[in-house]
């Protein structure tokens, strides 16, 4: 299959196997450049090992993998301009807020004036600038997903593999987040896939819409067909929402005092 013109990755029928079980089965999608595909789905469903295999962090059993007009199937991990963000954001706890987010830069041979005009600009971005000499242990969980956020943006890969990043958060961090996300993910225009099983949360963050259940990836051709479709969980959403909404409308009110 050619790949299509502003391409950030596809992905031909990737077939993967742990424990001799079938846990993805010929899963294939198309991601454009600047745009984040959000993928739903069950626990257990394959989410996590779709975003793994992508990263080079599992084995496949068959498939293709392109990124940036590149096949990457044969490449490590770190050679794939693919950054795998995890639930939890896995920081050096030695390691201020300023130095977490150099870390991939300084690796790369980047240091002094280069160093500081990359990274001061994005610590002001994440609302990061006043805890730069904080150590992670300081940091509200909110915070330190920003940091790894930050992080992970800094050394501009190709495409960003986020696995519910935001699931540990409690909910107004958690809002804030999705918020920040497509902000700063829109301003520097990297692709990115976002697997979650939280419905608003995929209609907030996503541009394109996969549904994963039993190993099999369903790529909806426009938001439209995500809506629509009553396996994505839209439709049951908006029916408890307007469940609850009516009976707080029926509820007597408390008189006043």
């Amino acid at each position: 299959m050619a790949e299509p013109r502003g391409c950030a990755l596809q992905v031909e029928n990737l077939s993967v196997s742990l424990g001799g079980h079938a846990i993805l089965r010929n899963a294939g999608l198309v991601l454009q450049d600047g745009r984040t595909m959000a993928i739903i789905g069950q626990s257990g469903c394959g989410k996590t090992t779709l975003l793994k295999a992508i990263a080079g962090l599992l084995p496949v059993d068959s498939g293709r993998i392109t990124v940036a007009g590149r096949p990457i199937d044969s490449l490590p991990p770190r050679a794939r301009s693919a950054v795998y963000l995890y639930q939890e954001p896995l920081l050096f706890p030695h390691l201020d807020v300023f130095e977490n987010v150099a870390f991939g830069l300084r690796i790369r041979g980047i240091a002094g004036a280069e160093l500081q005009q990359r990274v001061r600009p994005m610590l002001e971005q994440l609302d990061l600038a006043a805890l730069a000499k904080r150590r992670p242990q300081a940091l509200s969980g909110g915070q330190r997903q920003r940091v790894a956020f930050g992080r992970a943006l800094i050394i501009e890969p190709a495409l960003l593999l986020l696995d519910e990043p935001f699931s540990n958060l409690d909910p107004e961090a958690r809002m804030g987040m999705q918020t920040l996300f497509k902000t700063v993910a829109g301003a520097h225009g990297i692709a990115s896939i976002f697997v979650t099983h939280d419905v608003k949360e995929a209609l907030l963050i996503g541009d394109a819409f996969g549904l994963l259940r039993g190993g099999q990836l369903h790529v909806y051709r426009d938001r439209a067909g995500f809506l629509a479709d009553p396996a994505s969980g839209v439709s049951r959403e908006a029916e408890f929402w307007r469940q609850v909404r009516s009976t707080e409308a029926e509820a007597p009110r408390q008189p006043e005092r």
